[in-house]
Order: structure tokens, then C-alpha cells, then sequence
């Protein structure tokens, strides 16, 4: 039981800060309700209201895709701002805790832009699809309530724990960690219920044939909606990180002492290393996804991967690939302010060599865009040796060895300036030689197996390829953690000493990342064709059609261009904003310590 005088103490600030929060949605719910009631008492009735120029979808993704954006940023955030924070609590290092405090400094502004672009969709969907959004609103009533209460809740524990920083501090240190692993919570949940409408209109469940509820938890617990779940939550993440380790880059940039250097390019590498590290099982959850979606319609899963969205994945491929690149090249660089990471430099070469050949694999499309004379003479649209490598077989192979590729760069950064001395180092070392070498050995194999089997048998090799990817990594890590203990350090860290053009990578994979969010955005939504709700619920509107693939990818760049004004606007007011306490942030010296 916890004594009353050991509880925090809620200061008039941080009250402010709770009021000041639930004031800013009040108003903006307040006011998109009066907009949306009073538009709809002057507008004819209709099942759909068409909106000139712009037209109907686009209005709808665009405000759509970059509420996406900033709430993937804000709900990633607060996850490693928390994990950083405890990190702090135990070892009692402040820099720590300051650098949880940076992250979240992030999120003040982001909140505001995240509800308005929320109001903003809100209002288009009721206007231009009043029959659709009844249809869903009548459909999860239950849940639209549950969402509400969660927003308010939300800003309720996030200005607390924001406003409330300073004086939970201490002995009510725990009471601040507990405040932020609530926000994790609320934040979370609130994605599980937008999911749950979001994979009903991918595919619906708990409804009988004339599309009326029949369960509701059927209809939440469909084929999709946990994939998404797990898909979303590691991207929110590896986006927040990525998003996060480009503003500290501009901090470095822009630094004028050593101090801030030091502080902000450790910032950005534990923003970017919690990119990578979220990013590398994302395509394992995606695979998950790919796989309910083929369990539920076939149809589908052949429109999405080998129908009119299959040149898509090759652009997937493309900014993936790329992103594994800026990713090692940003740790390679970096071990140059490691003393004694030079010794690793003799791998690089193999590992570029095994990022380019997977890269190349990935991004060969199945079949090729050819005049009539080419197909003639190739014997049909599959090149007779490229199509060979067009196929899933090809590409879960090499996306498995890229993925490995790129956790031994992280190893190696991890391992830089540091000789193990345990006296089984050197049984230790051939033992995680084995299980990388075994690892690769099962993805090789099952890979080109792959190629004798009947594409259903086919299908369930991918999971024996990433199992033996993340079991290696497992214990590879494993037995990294003992054999690195009391290790002797060749010297410490430096960090500052970084090259100024490895922040320009921190910027490149926010930018991809950004991307990639866009791109899988519209093929979420595209694959669903003419459908409101797949199968069920047809989307009757003018707009109902599928677009180019030049015309959608057009639009997702300019949303992402927009998304990087905005996001460069929050980095421009936080970097302006001063410490709660009326002065600048305490600079913490990271040079020549090893903060890992």
C-alpha cells in the first residue's frame, strides 16, 4: 500500500498544462461539430457530395495520409522517450533523462497538428460520404465513444507527464515513469480502435448478409486487424525514431559548441538505431499482414502482389533497400569516432557486396514492360534469367540477408571499441560465427528450394527463413551481453567526432521512411478498389475508380512534401522553445564517454 505522502505532487503548472490540453480538444471538437452541422444543414442531402477540382478521394487521403503521419510520430515517440527515461532511473545517469526530455519536447507541438488534421478528416468524411460514415458510425458505435474517452484521456496523462517532469522528480521519479508508461497505454489502445474500422473495410466479419452487426467483436477482430496492430505499432516506432534522429541532425548541424554537438549526435544515433532496430522485424509483420490478406481473399492477395499494384512493391523495394544503405553507411561512418572500430573495416566490402546484390534482387521486377518484338524473342513477358529473380522466393531470400547484414554492422558498431577478456571469448565468438553461418545457410537453402516446390508449399518456407534470421539474432545477442562484459575498453567514445555528411543519411532515411508510409498507405487503401467495405459495401461515389500509378504516386509525394514543411516547422518551434525552467536545456558532455 502506497502511504498518501508518497504520492507526486500536481502543481498549479502542471495543472495548467492538463486544462491548457483539454481545452485545445474541447475547441476543436467544438468547433468541427458547428462546422459539419452547420455545412450539412445547407447542403442537399445525398449519399455522397462531390467536391469540384480537388475531387472526393483526394480531399479524403490527402488530410487522411498526414493525420496518419504525425499520429505514427506521437504515439511512436513517447514509447522510447520511456524505455530512455527508465534506462536513466536505473543507472542514475542524467543524460539519460535528459535525452527522454528531448525526445519529448518533440511532441508538444506535433499533438496540436495530429487533432487538427483529425478534425479536418473528420469533417470531410461526413460531408462528402454522409451515408458511408453512418453506415460505420451506426456499425461501431461503441467503439466511436471509446475513441473519445481515449483522446481525452490521452491529453490527460501526456500534458501531465510532460508538465510534471520537473517536479516528479527524485523519490516520485517512479510516479513520472508510471505517468509515461500510461501514455504508451492510452496511445496504443487508441490505435487498436482506429484499426478496427480501418481492417473491417479490408475484411469485414461479424455481419450477415444484408451487412448488419451481428458481433461486434467479430467485426473488430477480423482477419487483418491484428497484423495491422503489430505492423503499425513497430512502424510507429521506427518512424518516430527516424523522425526524431533528423531533428537532432539539424541540431548538429546548427550547434556552436562541442557540448551540443556531442549531445545531439548521440541523440541522433539512439533515434536511429531505434529506427533500425524497430524497422528490421517490419517486414516479418508484414509478411503476417500479406499472408491474413491472402486467407481472406485470394482475389486480393493477387490484385495486391501479382495484379495492378505489383509494380508498387518494386518502388517498396527500391526505398527499403535504400534505407538498409543509409542505415549501414550512417554506422560505418560512425565507428569512426570509436577507437579501434578500424578493425572491422575489412568486412565492409562483403557487406556491401551482399546489400547491393540484395538490393538488386528485390527491386527485379517479375515481369518487364516490353514492346511486342521483345516479348517475342524473351518467349513471353518473363525475361528467361531476370524472371528468375522476380519472384518471392528471390526476394524473401535477399531481404532475409540484408536484414542480417545490417544487425552485424550494429554488432560490430557495438563491439568497436571493446576486446572481450572472458576466458571463453574465442568459444564465444566461433559459437556466434556458427549461428550467423547456420542462419544464412537455411535462408540459402530454403530459398532456392523454393524453386521445386508448388507456390502454396512455397509460401510456408518464408517463415522457416525469418525464424532463422531472428533466432540468430536472439542468440547472437545472447551470448553478446556476457562475452562483452568487463570488456577492455580500447578507448572511450568520441562522440561529436562524427563526419558532418552522416547526418545528411539521418535526413535521407527520415525522408524514406516518410515515403514508404505514403506508399504503403495508398496500397492499403487502393487494393480495395471500387469497395467501401471489401465485397460488401461498394463505393458508388464518382471518385470510385483506380488511379495511374504515376497519378498516386504524384500525390503521395506531395503529401510527404507537405508532411516535411509541417514536421520542419515543429523542429524550428521546438529547437526555439526554451526548458520549463526558464533556461535552455542542461547540456549534457557525452565526449569521451560510452553512452551505448
Amino acid at each position: 500500500m502506497i502511504h498518501p505522502s508518497s504520492s507526486p505532487p500536481v502543481t498549479p503548472y502542471a495543472l495548467k498544462g492538463v486544462y491548457k490540453g483539454i481545452l485545445k480538444v474541447s475547441v476543436m471538437l467544438a468547433l468541427t461539430y458547428a462546422l459539419i452541422s452547420g455545412l450539412a444543414s445547407i447542403l442537399p442531402a445525398a449519399d455522397y457530395r462531390e467536391l469540384p477540382l480537388l475531387g472526393n478521394r483526394v480531399a479524403v487521403w490527402i488530410p487522411a495520409q498526414l493525420h496518419l503521419m504525425f499520429a505514427a510520430f506521437v504515439l511512436g515517440v513517447p514509447i522510447f522517450a520511456v524505455i530512455t527515461e527508465i534506462i536513466g532511473a536505473v543507472t542514475k545517469e542524467r543524460r539519460y533523462d535528459e535525452l527522454a526530455r528531448e525526445f519529448t519536447k518533440l511532441l508538444a507541438m506535433a499533438y496540436t497538428v495530429t487533432a487538427v488534421l483529425g478534425c479536418m478528416l473528420l469533417a470531410l468524411l461526413v460531408l462528402l460520404y454522409p451515408k458511408f460514415v453512418g453506415y460505420m458510425s451506426e456499425l461501431f458505435k461503441p467503439t466511436w465513444l471509446l475513441y473519445i474517452v481515449l483522446i481525452f484521456g490521452e491529453v490527460i496523462v501526456a500534458y501531465l507527464y510532460w508538465y510534471g517532469w520537473d517536479t516528479m522528480q527524485g523519490r516520485y521519479k517512479k510516479w513520472h515513469i508510471a505517468l509515461g508508461v500510461l501514455v504508451n497505454l492510452w496511445g496504443t489502445a487508441l490505435l487498436f480502435v482506429a484499426d478496427a474500422w480501418v481492417t473491417f473495410m479490408m475484411s469485414p466479419s461479424g455481419i450477415d448478409e444484408a451487412n448488419h452487426l451481428v458481433s461486434l467483436w467479430d467485426a473488430v477482430a477480423n482477419h487483418t486487424w491484428m497484423p495491422i496492430n503489430i505492423h503499425r505499432l513497430l512502424a510507429n516506432v521506427a518512424f518516430g525514431g527516424a523522425i526524431a534522429a533528423a531533428y537532432a541532425a539539424v541540431r548538429f548541424l546548427n550547434a556552436s559548441t562541442d557540448e551540443e554537438r556531442a549531445r545531439f549526435d548521440w541523440m541522433g544515433y539512439v533515434g536511429s538505431f531505434i529506427a533500425i532496430g524497430a524497422f528490421i522485424p517490419l517486414p516479418f509483420a508484414g509478411y503476417w499482414l500479406g499472408r491474413e490478406i491472402y486467407q481472406f481473399s485470394e482475389q486480393m492477395g493477387v490484385s495486391m502482389m501479382g495484379g495492378s499494384f505489383a509494380w508498387l512493391w518494386i518502388l517498396q523495394a527500391s526505398l527499403i533497400g535504400s534505407l538498409f544503405f543509409a542505415a549501414n553507411f550512417y554506422l560505418w561512418l560512425g565507428m569512426g569516432r570509436i577507437p579501434g572500430a578500424n578493425r572491422y573495416t575489412k568486412f565492409q566490402v562483403l557487406m556491401i557486396l551482399v546489400l547491393a546484390l540484395g538490393f538488386l534482387t528485390w527491386a527485379t521486377p517479375r515481369s518487364i514492360i516490353a514492346t511486342g518484338g521483345e516479348m517475342a524473342a524473351m518467349g513471353g513477358s518473363h525475361h528467361p534469367f531476370l524472371g528468375l529473380f522476380g519472384v518471392m522466393a528471390a526476394k524473401n531470400t535477399a531481404v532475409n540477408l540484408m536484414i542480417l547484414t545490417t544487425f552485424m554492422s550494429f554488432m560490430m558498431y557495438r563491439r568497436g571499441n571493446r576486446i572481450p577478456v572472458v576466458p571463453w571469448a574465442t568459444v564465444g565468438k566461433a559459437l556466434q560465427a556458427l549461428v550467423v553461418a547456420v542462419a544464412v545457410g537455411i535462408v540459402l537453402f530454403y530459398g532456392v528450394y523454393s524453386y521445386f516446390v508448388p507456390s502454396l508449399v512455397r509460401i510456408g518456407f518464408s517463415v522457416y527463413q525469418v525464424s532463422a534470421v531472428l533466432g540468430a539474432m536472439a542468440v547472437f545477442v545472447a551470448i553478446d551481453i556476457p562475452l562483452l562484459k568487463g570488456a577492455r575498453e580500447i578507448g572511450a567514445i568520441q562522440w561529436g567526432k562524427i563526419a558532418p555528411r552522416a547526418q545528411y543519411a539521418l535526413f535521407f532515411m527520415a525522408i524514406v521512411f516518410t515515403l514508404l508510409m505514403g506508399l504503403m498507405g495508398y496500397i492499403r487503401s487502393g487494393i480495395r478498389q471500387y469497395w467501401h467495405v471489401y465485397g460488401r459495401v461498394a463505393d458508388e461515389s464518382a471518385h470510385a475508380y483506380t488511379m495511374s500509378h504515376g497519378s498516386a504516386t504524384l500525390i503521395v509525394s506531395g503529401i510527404v512534401l507537405v508532411f516535411l514543411l509541417l514536421i520542419a516547422g515543429v523542429f524550428a518551434l521546438t529547437a526555439r522553445q526554451k526548458d520549463k525552467r526558464g533556461d535552455a536545456p542542461a547540456q549534457v558532455a557525452l565526449a569521451g564517454e560510452d553512452a551505448r
